[in-house]
């Protein structure tokens, strides 16, 4: 019996030890969790963030007057090199904002953004051939989830909704409108020079337009109220707003100058604020 007794202790401090490792590890798994770290064959670690998918412009697009081909070529460019930054952007802000980040923060923004080069694109061509119609539709994207390459995608891709329709919303937080503010843009009307006779129901047009997108904008200021993190505002309306208002203002110089000089510099009054 005396010689029997060493094993069994052996076996005993061996399930013992065995016993408090698992304990200890079990004790570093649930610390990672609440420290909010994720194992690295988590899922979550595993999926990426996507790719954003564009209409083809370009496809869509009727035959080009010499005239414009080096216009239309580079504003082409500078459509897959919106598409390359958005990208970009989704990669680096994985994690970042709430379930409609992605749609306010990058997808709206970059339809604000390819409006006013598709918009370019038509009046080019306009200039010296019959303006194409409808391009405007192409200017959504969408977030691919599944991977997918970055490039615009065919024409029968689906849009995405338009970043200008106010998101479901919270209800607004105690203060109202006290505590949102309002958004305010620089005056365009008054920084044109005289309009010619023929331009003059095109500007009025847009001029009307700037004035309905930041009504929109204040109204989507208060529906957001509490939404989103610092740069909320920014990124969700200040920013597509600018979009949208560079795209107006370039139809309005672009009116005028046709016959009549060009005004410059008017897209400098495209960034609006906000005033608490």
């Amino acid at each position: 019996m005396s010689r029997a007794l060493p094993k069994y202790n052996k076996r005993r401090v061996a399930l013992i030890g065995g016993a408090a490792a698992l304990a200890l590890s079990g004790a570093f798994v649930v610390n990672s969790a609440l420290a909010g770290e994720t194992p690295k064959n988590d899922p979550r670690t595993l999926a990426g963030p996507g790719t954003i998918s564009c209409p083809d412009v370009a496809s869509q697009l009727p035959a080009i007057p010499a005239s414009a081909q080096a216009e239309v070529d580079r504003n082409l460019a500078l459509l897959q090199k919106q598409i390359d930054e958005a990208n970009k952007r989704l990669v680096d802000t994985v994690g970042q904002g709430g379930p409609n980040f992605v749609q306010n923060a990058i997808l709206g923004p970059l339809e604000g953004k390819r409006t006013a080069a598709i918009d370019r694109i038509a009046i080019s061509i306009g200039r010296t051939a019959e303006k194409p119609q409808g391009l405007n539709s192409l200017a959504a994207c969408t977030l691919n989830a599944g991977g997918g390459g970055g490039a615009e995608a065919g024409a029968g891709a689906t849009a995405a909704p338009s970043a200008s329709a106010p998101a479901a919303s919270e209800a607004p937080a105690a203060g109202g409108n006290a505590e949102v503010g309002t958004i305010s843009c620089p005056d365009v009307a008054s920084q044109l020079p005289a309009i010619p006779a023929s331009a003059q129901a095109e500007v009025d047009r847009n001029l009307a337009l700037l004035q309905k997108q930041t009504d929109e904008a204040n109204k989507r200021l208060v529906d957001t109220v509490g939404q989103g993190g610092p740069n909320f505002v920014q990124n969700a309306i200040l920013g597509p707003l600018e979009g949208k208002r560079t795209a107006a203002i370039d139809r309005i110089a672009i009116s005028i100058g046709r016959t009549a000089e060009k005004p410059q510099g008017l897209n400098s009054l495209a960034a609006c604020t906000l005033q608490k």
